[in-house]
């Protein structure tokens, strides 16, 4: 582990600005210690020797004293206030970055790496960077600055003391290393454990209501429990050797500085040393150790943090794809083609798909129709651009004849031209007419072209049986209603829109009968109003729909891939 990681530094301004400041009451703090130990070395040194003193001069020395003490104080109360403020900002600009490195990155990426442990990593991973600006951090500029300064004050004041400072100072940093290394191995082994129960808990949560409807709950509970035992067991190692390290680190603390006051004591005794210079040195010796003993205490709690923030970095050192400039064609009058499309599957030595090819004509209704690991729900995000196949490519052509590929396309200006309804609809809280039209900074009015849209996904019944109608509350992705309830929300939403191509990605799967037949008439009038629909579909009522169906399949990865 680098004591001071140069990349938290680049990548957040709060980091800088807190440096700075922390490195400035250092100083301050490092001549209020001086000042300290030499005005109470004094009074102290005058009174025990009997010399000549005077109430006013005794006042003033008090006085002094009470003023160091306050500015120490005052010091490290800002440090504090401002170290806390600056873990906040640091963390949230962190936190941001890597969630947008992320999400830039797009879903094949996410699968590879694993979403759960990315959404692991900045919530609870990255929160453990705090102990690192609050308790680490401030030590170890501590050292660089006020170690120094009393050192050199004390080699001023008593060079026999100075040097057993200087020599047994580097034993601390010595022995910080040796204990880091045990340390580092154990938090990267923590922070891998805490991630994959935390996907794993994540995983189980997911899936609990498709568990329930199957009666199968009781089943995670207890694994559930497992997971909890395995994090104890983790936790507790790693503290096991915070306590036996940071008892270490205290013990050489200890030692060094007995050993600077054994000199002093019997050079007092001999008659070698004055008073007031003993006392002096006898105050420094332990503010001079103080900051070394902080950072070996604080070291291990700011350990996991670190090892957050590494894999952070490792993930933001993922190259991004390059984004294309290039307006994206009028979807209404363009044809899509996929030709000799192969995506490697994530996590599989599979191509899914391999070799897709086939031609997307406007106006055209096309079904792609496959095994279940095929790959259509990646040709359509291929289609989407959220991801680059291995092999082919993706052409647009225009009416004109011109044909440009999707890589160079400009997303934003592509994607404003589709109504995408998936399997997972993205749903936020608020309220369902929000979630409908997309619009969640205020409450749009039910137009009649909303209502019109509900009754072609039959999502006109579930609102009249909802509490509040249009107005009920629904939670982060869709919590309050059903799974068939999501789905017919997000067509409404597809069939709301005029953009010129709808894909709908198993529209019926989760429907019955009755409302299927609804759905498959909507479908019907898209293609009736000249806009260009693919769908994804196993069912055959939903295949008989479409002009063209195209046989998604997969195969074995072929290791001459590029």
């Amino acid at each position: 582990m680098k004591p001071l990681d140069p990349r938290l530094i680049r990548r957040a301004r709060a980091a800088r600005n807190y440096m700075i400041l922390t490195a400035t009451l250092g100083v301050v703090m490092s001549v209020a210690v001086v000042f300290q130990a030499m005005v109470v070395a004094r009074l102290v040194g005058t009174l025990a020797s009997g010399g000549q003193t005077s109430p006013g001069w005794l006042r003033n020395g008090l006085i002094a004293v009470a003023v160091i003490v306050s500015v120490r104080v005052a010091a490290a109360w800002t440090q504090e206030r401002f170290a806390h403020r600056a873990a906040i900002d640091t963390i949230a600009e962190l936190r941001g970055a890597v969630l947008n490195h992320v999400v830039a990155l797009g879903p094949r990426a996410q699968a590879e790496d694993g979403a759960a442990k990315a959404a692991q990593l900045v919530t609870r991973g990255l929160d453990a960077l705090e102990p690192y600006f609050t308790r680490y951090l401030p030590q170890l500029l501590m050292v660089v600055t006020v170690t120094p300064i009393l050192l050199i004050v004390a080699g001023f004041v008593d060079w026999i003391a100075a040097v057993i400072m200087f020599v047994t100072i580097p034993l601390i940093p010595v022995f910080m290393v040796l204990i880091g290394r045990l340390t580092e191995a154990y938090s990267a082994r923590q922070l891998r454990t805490m991630t994959s129960l935390g996907a794993q808990v994540m995983d189980l949560i997911t899936g609990l209501p498709t568990l329930k409807a199957l009666g199968r709950e009781k089943g995670p509970a207890r694994r559930v429990r497992r997971l909890s035992q395995a994090h104890q067991k983790a936790t507790f190692g790693t503290v096991r050797i915070a306590f036996m390290s940071g008892a270490a680190l205290e013990l050489i603390a200890t030692l060094s500085v007995a050993l600077v006051a054994v000199s002093v004591g019997l050079r007092l005794q001999a008659g070698h040393m004055a008073l007031v210079d003993g006392l002096a040195i006898i105050m420094i010796a332990p503010e001079l150790f103080l900051p070394l003993r902080n950072v070996g205490a604080h070291f291990h709690a700011s350990a996991n943090g670190v090892a957050a923030s590494n894999r952070a970095f490792e993930l933001l050192a993922i190259p991004l794809p390059v984004v294309g400039q290039t307006p994206a064609p009028d979807l209404a009058s363009a044809a899509i083609v996929f030709e000799d499309v192969s995506v490697k599957a994530p996590g599989r030595d599979y191509l899914a798909p391999a070799d897709l090819g086939f031609r997307l004509e406007p106006g055209s209704l096309t079904a792609l129709t496959g095994p279940n690991g095929a790959g259509k729900s990646t040709a359509v995000e291929v289609l989407l651009g959220l991801t680059r196949p291995d092999q082919g490519r993706v052409l647009v052509e225009t009416a004109d004849g011109e044909a440009v590929e999707l890589t160079q396309i400009d997303p934003a200006s592509w994607w404003e031209q589709i109504a995408w309804a998936p399997q997972r609809p993205v749903l936020l809280p608020g309220t369902v007419i929000q979630n409908l039209l997309e619009v969640y900074d205020s409450t749009p009015a039910v137009t009649p072209e909303v209502a019109k849209a509900a009754r072609a996904a039959a999502f006109d019944t579930v609102v009249d049986e909802l509490p509040q109608g249009w107005n009920t509350l629904i939670g982060q992705g869709g919590v309050g209603l059903s799974v068939g309830q999501r789905q017919r929300l997000a067509l409404a939403r597809a069939f709301w829109s005029d953009r010129p191509l709808v894909i709908l990605d198993e529209p019926t799967a989760h429907l019955d009968p009755a409302t299927e037949a609804r759905i498959l008439e909507s479908i019907a009038a898209l293609h009736r109003q000249g806009r260009t629909v693919l769908l994804v579909a196993h069912r055959p009522s939903l295949l008989s729909q479409a002009h063209q169906a195209v046989a998604v399949r997969s195969t074995a990865f072929s290791e001459a891939l590029p």
